[in-house]
């Protein structure tokens, strides 16, 4: 059978706010990149993202790569990646086209005709490193520490996004799953774009980015605007981008107080790197990264508990 007989939605990670230790869990180090499915199928090799979209004439190289592979029939999981000069992944490179995309493997979710999805962690990881040969282009997801408290310290040493906690015992589940747990090194996520100012003095198109989250209502709360990280290249495609979606109503459940505001319909995540969030619930030092073809409007639902704190405050 040289079929795959499924497509999945991929296993995701629950946020949590410290570093732990346990036993039989595992410490990996967390990359920023596109989370992409791989399925080889004889010599057929697609490979699909996060949100079913198939990317695989994007990058020809990493389906070069899997179409070698030995197995008949392989599902993959894992994440494409630019490294930068210290070997550090980094979404901005990827999403600028600088550099060379790798594939890091991290999940094995079927092999010659064998669902392993029922199958622990344990036996998965044995499957994906007896299936996938590393290369230039094919990596193993890298395990830190058996420690989690001192992977975390590695991760923050060599100024990683983070580390994935993955349980050795569970299976492999669609969605969010307490199995597998993040601890973030850096603050980094993905907005969903709601608006944007006006420019001002030299600069074109537009001033600054509105930003907001989905929370448990389903209504999008506003959490501040960005005005850095970006060249004229991405000032001009961006704009073209908002041009189609401006709308007259504000898409966001609370009041602003930018006056030159223009909305538009919330359609596009960006991708921020921030240094905090204020009392007040508002992102502070954000730096547009780039945007998130991979995700949906919808998925943008904040997990982090402080910002959850802000917004249960009274007004």
């Amino acid at each position: 059978m040289l079929n795959v007989p499924f497509r999945v939605s991929p296993m995701l990670a629950s946020l949590i706010d410290r570093p732990f230790t346990r036993d039989h869990w595992v410490f990996e180090e967390k990359y920023d990149g596109v989370r992409i499915l791989a399925y080889k199928e004889g010599t057929h090799v697609s490979l699909i993202s996060r949100s079913a979209i198939d990317r695989t004439s994007r990058y020809p190289e990493i389906v070069a790569a899997v179409g070698k592979l030995r197995a008949v029939t392989l599902a993959l999981d894992g994440e494409i990646v630019v490294f930068d000069s210290r070997g550090i992944s980094r979404f901005q490179l990827l999403q600028q086209g600088r550099g060379r995309p790798q594939y890091v493997v991290f999940d094995c979710l079927y092999r010659n005709g064998e669902d392993l999805r029922s199958k622990p962690l344990s036996v998965r990881r044995a499957a994906l490193e007896q299936s996938v040969k590393t290369s230039e282009v094919l990596l193993w997801g890298a395990r830190l520490a058996a420690d989690g408290k001192k992977a975390f310290r590695i991760a923050s040493r060599r100024g990683l996004e983070g580390v994935i906690a993955k349980n050795l015992s569970s299976p492999y589940v669609e969605g969010r799953s307490p199995e597998w747990l993040k601890v973030k090194v850096h603050q980094e996520d993905e907005f969903v774009i709601g608006g944007f100012t006006q420019p001002s003095g030299a600069r074109q198109h537009f001033g600054a980015l509105l930003l907001g989250v989905y929370a448990d209502d389903g209504r999008l709360r506003y959490v501040g605007k960005v005005g850095t990280g970006f060249d004229e290249k991405t000032l001009g495609s961006l704009h073209r981008k908002l041009q189609g979606l401006i709308q007259a109503r504000s898409p966001f459940s609370s009041d602003l107080r930018e006056r030159d505001a223009i909305f538009v319909a919330p359609k596009l995540v960006a991708q921020i790197s921030y240094g905090e969030w204020t009392e007040e619930g508002k992102l502070r030092h954000p730096v547009y990264l780039g945007l998130r073809e991979d995700k949906t409007p919808k998925e943008v639902v904040w997990q982090n508990s402080k910002w959850r704190r802000t917004q249960d405050r009274p007004r």
